[in-house]
């Protein structure tokens, strides 16, 4: 029971971490600035993620375009802004991750950040 709590607690903690990080990413790229938006379209890329990355070859690529979709369907600026809201997001989930991890040492991970 222990076990399923903690992996309860760290899936809600690395969710959070991914909505933060298109939270920022948004905020900075489209000036939207709606967390529990940024924290579904963190759960629904990861899920588009998840149903793309395993197809042989180009799963990777049609994952990050489909993860980039996912973005662009959520928050308005087209294609180019909903790339730029990734790399951001990507980048603030990295300092988020680094902060988290090697200064208070949580060991937790973002769901919905592809790479992170």
């Amino acid at each position: 029971m222990v076990a399923v709590i903690g992996s309860v607690v760290a899936f809600v903690v690395a969710l959070l971490v991914g909505g933060l990080a298109i939270y920022l990413g948004a905020s900075i790229i489209v000036d939207v600035d709606d967390y529990s938006h940024a924290v579904v379209t963190a759960f629904v890329g990861a899920i588009v993620w998840a149903l793309t990355a395993w197809i042989p070859l180009f799963g990777p690529i049609i994952a990050l375009l489909a993860w980039i979709w996912v973005i662009n369907w959520r928050y308005p600026g087209g294609w180019i802004n909903a790339a730029l809201i990734g790399i951001a997001a990507w980048g603030a989930a990295i300092v988020i991750l680094f902060v988290l991890n090697t200064i208070f040492g949580l060991g937790v991970g973002a769901f919905g950040i592809p790479g992170a």
